[in-house]
């Protein structure tokens, strides 16, 4: 049982799709204005998703207040979505001033979180994370709205490249994994 899940995750379809991960991360920094702007339209219509979900639960609640503060909830979903689609370039600019906001609180939380607890091992990683998400924050707020091109989509390409690269390296240790008998000696390695 060990052995099937360690070859499923080492398997060919595993470093493929882990491959495309790195593949599409580059694509999405090389093309960041467009990157930026699908992950815009996505969201809009995730929201108008939601907004006809609202709409449809709003029914179903018990209650005129409760039905009508759905409806309500509802509506602004919808106009949001709807808005975000017909104007794809102000939601840009809004959810990138969204994510300036929360890097610089982020960074401000993991400050904290560090001198309450400098005294722990390792501790010195949470005060380096919170200074450079905290300069994140403040270098995409500064330069906002001009940064709304390209933050983004620039971050996206290195989450992909990232989890495309993490993912690579652990289905490649689990099919060296995979190749161990019984015994813990190694079968056959895979370089």
């Amino acid at each position: 049982m060990v052995e099937d899940r360690l070859a499923t995750l080492g398997s060919g379809g595993s470093i493929v799709w882990a491959i495309l991960l790195i593949v599409f991360g580059f694509l999405a920094i090389a093309l960041p204005l467009g990157t930026s702007l699908g992950v815009v339209l996505i969201v809009a219509w995730l929201i108008v998703l939601s907004g006809g979900f609202q709409f449809i639960h709003a029914f179903q609640s018990h209650g005129a207040g409760s039905i009508a503060w759905k409806l309500l909830v509802a509506v602004i979903y919808l106009i949001a979505g709807i808005y975000f689609l017909l104007h794809p370039l102000m939601g840009l600019a809004s959810f990138t001033l969204a994510l300036a906001f929360f890097f610089v609180a982020e960074g401000v939380v993991d400050l904290i979180g560090y001198f309450q607890n400098r005294s722990a091992e390792g501790s010195g990683w949470i005060l380096f994370d919170g200074i450079v998400t905290l300069i994140l924050g403040i270098l995409v707020w500064n330069h906002w709205p001009s940064s709304s091109g390209w933050v983004i989509g620039t971050l996206v390409g290195i989450s992909l490249v990232m989890t495309g690269t993490t993912r690579l390296m652990l289905s490649l240790a689990m099919r060296r994994l995979s190749k161990l008998s019984p015994q813990g000696r190694i079968i056959d390695r895979v370089a």
